[in-house]
């Protein structure tokens, strides 16, 4: 019963056929149904009440407040850009390209391989001064100033006076008569090992250098891979060309 019911019912409907544009109106295009004008008049109304807004916020706005982006920014063709100088670098070119094409590992085991290399240079060069003079001062205290003027800093170190200028390797005369002196004494030959050594500590410099910046691009390797982990996270310190970033992260309980 209910079937032929509403095959009856379906029989009895017409199509619902949208008015269209009339001829005389066809140049215009399709006959804007109401939906559409509602669709057009929303966004009309949108944008004529962010106007408003805008006019009433230039109009009560105080002409001599000051805030910051006055200094950090000027304009260009009538529009506010910041300025490039004010901008910070978190990251140079070479560790960029590095972070690009190599992983943590490997940045790690170039930092250990140097890290070696420097503790070897150290080894060998002692920390001696590379000219063979010390920064700091030594200061002797006499008794009157005819002493101050008949001073023999050899005769008071004990020790010869080839022997005065060294601050290392600086034997006494006691011990100079069981034992040699270790190393040149010529200035000639003090003054190529004194160059030599120079070279020494500008190559050891450098590689200190080198061990620094890839502890950095390996710290920031290493925030990157923890910032995948979806636990809420705050950043404390932002990231800097000698310093990763450094996030706060909210404590998880293990299961």
């Amino acid at each position: 019963k209910m079937s032929s019911f509403r095959k009856a019912l379906k029989s009895k409907q017409r199509n619902h056929h949208e008015r269209s544009q009339p001829v005389f109106r066809k140049q215009l295009g399709l006959l804007e149904k109401k939906k559409d004008y509602k669709l057009r008049a929303d966004d009309y109304h949108k944008k004529q009440n962010t106007l408003a807004a805008l006019r009433k916020k230039a109009l009560e706005k105080n002409p001599d407040e000051f805030y910051f982006k006055m200094i950090s920014s000027k304009l260009e063709d009538g529009v506010h850009v910041p300025k490039k100088g004010n901008q910070e670098v978190e990251m140079t070119e070479e560790q960029k390209k590095v972070m690009r094409t190599q992983d943590i590992r490997y940045v790690e085991m170039k930092r250990v391989a140097e890290a070696k290399k420097i503790e070897r240079l150290k080894g060998e060069l002692h920390l001696l001064d590379a000219d063979s003079k010390q920064k700091n001062k030594h200061t002797f205290f006499v008794d009157s100033k005819k002493e101050v003027h008949s001073f023999d800093l050899a005769n008071h170190l004990k020790t010869a006076p080839e022997l005065v200028d060294r601050v290392y390797n600086r034997p006494t005369l006691e011990t100079l008569q069981t034992k040699t002196i270790q190393g040149t004494v010529e200035p000639r030959s003090m003054m190529k090992m004194a160059k030599q050594r120079k070279h020494q500590y500008k190559i050891l410099s450098q590689r200190i250098d080198r061990e620094k910046k890839m502890f950095v691009i390996s710290q920031k390797i290493q925030t990157r891979k923890d910032l995948q982990d979806k636990n809420k996270k705050v950043k404390v310190k932002k990231e800097t060309p000698n310093a990763a970033a450094i996030y706060k992260f909210e404590p998880k309980r293990k299961r």
